[in-house]
């Protein structure tokens, strides 16, 4: 089974997530891409995104990226467990996001034994900017 269907499988679970509407587009290598279609719940006062869906978005796609290494189990082996949670972000807003599709791709900064740090950097392809940066520490659980 694909590390991407496997996660997919894996991270239905993830209620928020999922009823946010964001879909794992590619798991590599400790790395990830996700997107998400933004839409009217999704939107603050302002008509932005609100910050916790980039943050939700964020910290999904860290999720997956963290956990990619237990992505390729097969059927017969069962579901993987997930060792790498989130033991503390730090958000970087640089540019508003109104509409369109927004992609996170999440990347390791420093991978070590029981702490990992990962970068997410989300876009929205549609315009060309940075909407956030998302810096990530992982524990292993």
């Amino acid at each position: 089974m694909e590390k991407k269907d496997c996660a997919r499988r894996v991270f239905a679970d993830d209620r928020f997530a999922s009823l946010t509407g964001i879909e794992i587009v590619s798991v590599g290598n400790n790395e990830a891409c996700c997107t998400l279609t933004l839409d009217d719940r999704h939107r603050n006062a302002r008509g932005a995104a609100m910050g916790g869906v980039l943050f939700t978005l964020a910290d999904f796609c860290a999720a997956v990226a963290a956990n990619s290494d237990r992505l390729d189990k097969t059927e017969a082996e069962g579901t993987p467990s997930l060792h790498w949670v989130s033991l503390d972000s730090n958000i970087h807003f640089l540019a508003p996001a109104t509409d369109g599709v927004l992609t996170a791709r999440c990347t390791p900064l420093k991978q070590g034994r029981t702490t990992a740090l990962y970068q997410t950097i989300i876009e929205n392809p549609g315009n060309g900017k940075q909407v956030a940066i998302v810096e990530t520490t992982m524990i292993h659980v």
